[in-house]
């Protein structure tokens, strides 16, 4: 499982073309799912129009040099690092899932059309990068969902309660785990390979079919409300605004932090 191609060892059964059918459907549901979120959502609506009224606030111009530098720097910190998470096991278990998860995508796609069938012999380091990327975002993803979550560390609500929130965060660990699981199946020969391959397929079409009902489309989102408050402070539009509190507002009580949070 560690050294081989899962998906050259599927072509023996599942047609190469059929495997990179349904990935690119996958890619389909992907930005069709995150322009329905932006439409219904009216998301683009709400950054255009508060980023017209800051630069209208603004005491000073932003030039495109200055403009691309701040792009770097929102990079650099909000997304590659996750700075904004002020809990270091939030954020460890957030870059855990986020640098696991473009891993295994990223090998997936390369194996599926590049290496599809055993004549085309995959560089071990492929099948070894999509299982390291697989079981980084189950050690992210199981410690976000069992230890960190606010409603179970802070609560003391059982960590099997689910809400819609938590669609997109169970449906990437079931098709990660279940896909970790069918590969190694397959490896071994086991006669539940073949259920297991249903399963995986099934979790994954959720996860990637979900996404106007899940929280897949904020890490595009993210990003750009990130870059939208350093151009804010660049120029000038946000020192009218109170400064942000030293904690997190509260809901109900003093003792209750909001979810998530």
């Amino acid at each position: 499982m560690f050294t081989s191609n899962p998906f050259a060892e599927l072509s023996a059964s599942i047609s190469p073309g059929v495997m990179q059918t349904y990935v690119i459907v996958m890619v389909i549901l992907v930005v069709a799912g995150t322009l329905f979120d932006v439409w219904h959502k009216k998301s683009a609506k709400y950054f255009f129009e508060n980023y017209r009224k800051a630069k209208n606030k603004g005491t000073q111009d932003v030039g495109g040099g200055e403009m691309v530098s701040l792009a770097i720097q929102t990079a650099a910190s909000e997304v590659l690092t996750s700075s904004e998470f002020c809990n270091a096991r939030r954020r460890i278990a957030h870059l855990l899932t986020m640098y696991g998860f473009l891993a295994y995508v990223i090998t997936t796609v390369v194996m599926v059309f590049m290496y599809p069938t055993p004549a085309t012999p995959t560089p071990v380091i492929l099948p070894q990068l999509w299982t390291i990327g697989g079981l980084m975002v189950c050690l992210g993803g199981y410690w976000f969902w069992f230890f960190i979550r606010v409603d179970v560390a802070a609560e003391g609500n059982s960590p099997f309660r689910i809400v819609r929130a938590d669609l997109f965060i169970l449906s990437l660990l079931a098709s990660v785990t279940l896909g970790l699981v069918w590969a190694y199946l397959q490896a071994a020969g086991s006669t539940w390979t073949t259920v297991f391959l249903g399963l995986y397929l099934l979790t994954t079409t959720l996860l990637f079919g979900s996404i106007p009902w899940s929280k897949f489309s904020h890490m595009f989102f993210k990003p750009a409300a990130a870059l939208q408050k350093r151009v804010a402070e660049a120029d000038g539009s946000r020192s009218n605004m109170p400064a942000p509190a030293d904690k997190p507002a509260v809901f109900g009580s003093a003792r209750r932090l909001p979810r998530n949070y």
